[in-house]
C-alpha cells in the first residue's frame, strides 16, 4: 500500500511540474501581465489537469456513468495533447536561441546606416551597442515596450537624452565651466534601430512563434490520432506456417481482435464497427483475446451487444484481459457467454486439425483466478498442433515450456502513442507482429481500441486475420 501511495504521489508531482512548464511557455511567456489571455490560460492550466485526474479515477471510484462520460473526453484528450505539447516545446528549446539570433540579425540588417556627421542626427538614427548586444533588462521585456528600454527610455524629444543633448563639462579658467556637444564614439558593433513604444520584444516574438508552432503540432497529431481510432481498426492478414499442422487445416483463418476497450469514450458504435469488419473477412474462428471493456456490465452491457452478431464457421472464443478484472471478470464472462462467445478459462477445445486453448490473464492471480497452463494443456496429445489465446505476451515463456505452436496475444496496443512503443518494449517480449521464441511463434495484435486517450499515434489499431499454413502442404 505504501508503494502505491508513493507512486501516486510521484505521478501527481510529475503532473504538476509538467503543467507548470507548459503554463510558463504557453501562457506566461506569450501574454501580457494582467491581460485576459493570461487569466484564461492560467485557469485552463488548473482545470485541465483536474479533468484528467477525474477521467482516470472516476470509473474506479464508482462515479455515475454519465459523469465518467462527461469528464472522459476532455480529460483523456488533454493527456494526449499534453504529451505532444511537451515534446514539441522541448524541441523548441533547441530552436529558440537560433530563432532569436536570426531575428536579431534581421533587425540589424534592416537598420538604417549611421550618417557621416556627428551629434543628434546620428543618435536619432541608431543607438550604439558598445557591449555587442542590448542590455538584458530591455531585451527580456515582455510588456510590449522597447526591448532595449535602458537606452530607449532615456531619450527625450529629438533623440536627445531627457536632460538635453549629450554634453561634456570641463573646467575653465577662473573656476567657470563650459559645455560642448560631445562627438559620440564609433560603435563597436552593428547598430540596431530603436523600436517604437508599442513594438514587440525579441523574446516575446520568439516565444509566440515557438509556442504557436508547438500548439499547432500537438493539435494536429492528436486530431489525426483520434480520427484513426474513431474510424475503426484496419484488417491485417498474416500467414503463420506451423510445422505440425495437418494439411486438412491448411489455410484455416482466425480473426484475432484484442483491446476493444468499450468504456466512457468508445461505445456501441465502436463495437459495431469492429463486428462488421470481422464479419467481412468471413473467418473460420473469432478469437477475442482480452480487454474487451473498461467498466461494469451494468454500464457497458448495451455497448457490447453487437458481439452477438459475430459470425464464424467454428464460433467465437474469449479470454480475459487485465481490464476485465478491474471491471468485474465473473460478470463479464457470464455476459459474453450470453452473447454467444465461448470463454476459455484455463481450458482447451479440440478442433479439426489443432487444439485451441485459452488461459486467464496474469492479473487474475490477484483474484485467485490466474493462468493455469497445466489445467489448459497438461493432458493434451503433444503430436497435435496447439494454438493458445493469452492476453499478455509475457506468457510466451510458459507457452514454450508446454509445447505451444502459436500464441495469440494483445495487451501492448503497439505502444498506442509514440514514444509509448519504447516503454511497451521494456515490459513485453514482443510489442506487435510475429516473432519466434524457440519452436513457439507469438503473434501480438495492436488491438482494436484505445485505453485512456482515444488516440493512436504511430500504432494504428487493427484486426488481424491469421491464416495457418501447414508445413506439409
Amino acid at each position: 500500500m505504501l508503494v502505491v501511495l508513493l507512486v501516486i504521489a510521484l505521478v501527481l508531482v510529475l503532473l504538476g511540474v509538467v503543467h507548470w512548464y507548459v503554463w510558463r511557455r504557453l501562457v506566461r511567456d506569450v501574454t501580457r501581465p494582467g491581460g485576459w489571455a493570461r487569466r484564461a490560460g492560467t485557469v485552463a492550466a488548473i482545470v485541465l489537469p483536474l479533468l484528467s485526474v477525474a477521467a482516470l479515477t472516476s470509473g474506479r471510484a464508482g462515479a455515475p456513468f454519465w459523469l465518467q462520460q462527461t469528464v472522459a473526453w476532455p480529460g483523456f484528450l488533454w493527456l494526449a495533447v499534453l504529451l505532444y505539447l511537451v515534446l514539441a516545446l522541448l524541441v523548441g528549446e533547441a530552436v529558440r536561441p537560433l530563432l532569436r539570433r536570426f531575428v536579431e540579425r534581421g533587425r540589424v540588417a534592416d537598420a538604417p546606416a549611421p550618417s557621416a556627421g556627428t551629434g543628434a542626427d546620428s543618435l536619432r538614427a541608431v543607438v550604439p551597442r558598445g557591449d555587442g548586444g542590448p542590455p538584458a533588462s530591455g531585451a527580456e521585456s515582455l510588456d510590449g515596450g522597447p526591448p532595449w528600454s535602458s537606452g530607449a527610455e532615456s531619450l527625450g524629444e529629438g533623440g536627445h537624452p531627457a536632460g538635453g543633448p549629450l554634453q561634456h563639462t570641463a573646467g575653465a579658467p577662473g573656476g567657470a565651466t563650459s559645455t560642448a556637444t560631445a562627438t559620440p564614439a564609433e560603435p563597436e558593433a552593428p547598430a540596431e534601430p530603436v523600436p517604437s513604444g508599442g513594438g514587440m520584444s525579441r523574446r516575446l516574438f520568439v516565444s509566440r512563434v515557438v509556442g504557436g508552432t508547438a500548439v499547432a503540432a500537438a493539435a494536429a497529431t492528436v486530431g489525426h490520432g483520434t480520427y484513426g481510432v474513431l474510424r475503426g481498426p484496419r484488417v491485417k492478414r498474416v500467414t503463420v506456417p506451423l510445422a505440425r499442422l495437418p494439411r486438412t487445416a491448411h489455410g484455416y483463418r482466425i480473426a484475432v481482435v484484442s483491446d476493444i476497450h468499450l468504456g466512457p469514450t468508445l461505445g456501441r458504435a465502436h463495437c459495431q464497427r469492429i463486428v462488421d469488419s470481422i464479419n467481412s473477412t468471413q473467418p473460420d474462428l473469432v478469437a477475442v483475446v482480452g480487454d474487451l471493456v473498461d467498466g461494469t456490465v451494468e454500464n457497458l452491457g448495451p455497448a457490447a451487444e453487437p458481439l452477438a452478431r459475430l459470425r464464424a464457421r467454428h464460433g467465437s472464443f474469449f479470454v480475459t484481459g487485465n481490464h476485465e478484472y478491474f471491471s468485474g471478470a465473473e460478470e463479464w464472462v457470464d455476459e459474453v457467454r450470453d452473447l454467444g462467445l465461448r470463454p476459455l478459462r484455463n481450458e482447451r477445445v479440440e478442433l479439426a486439425g489443432f487444439d485451441l486453448a485459452g488461459v486467464n490473464d496474469v492479473a487474475g492471480a490477484n483474484y485467485d483466478d490466474g493462468p493455469d497452463f497445466t489445467r489448459a494443456l497438461g493432458d493434451r496429445d503433444r503430436t497435435r498442433t496447439a494454438v493458445l489465446l493469452a492476453h499478455q505476451p509475457v506468457l510466451i515463456h510458459d507457452a514454450v515450456r508446454h509445447g505451444v505452436d502459436l500464441q495469440l496475444s494483445g495487451h501492448t496496443h503497439g505502444g498506442q502513442m509514440w514514444p509509448g512503443n519504447f516503454l511497451a518494449g521494456l515490459a513485453n517480449p514482443t510489442v506487435a507482429g510475429l516473432e519466434s521464441h524457440g519452436d513457439t511463434q507469438l503473434y501480438v495484435t495492436r488491438g482494436a481500441g484505445a485505453w485512456g486517450p482515444p488516440v493512436r499515434v504511430g500504432a494504428p489499431s487493427d484486426i488481424t486475420v491469421v491464416e495457418l499454413a501447414s508445413g506439409n502442404a
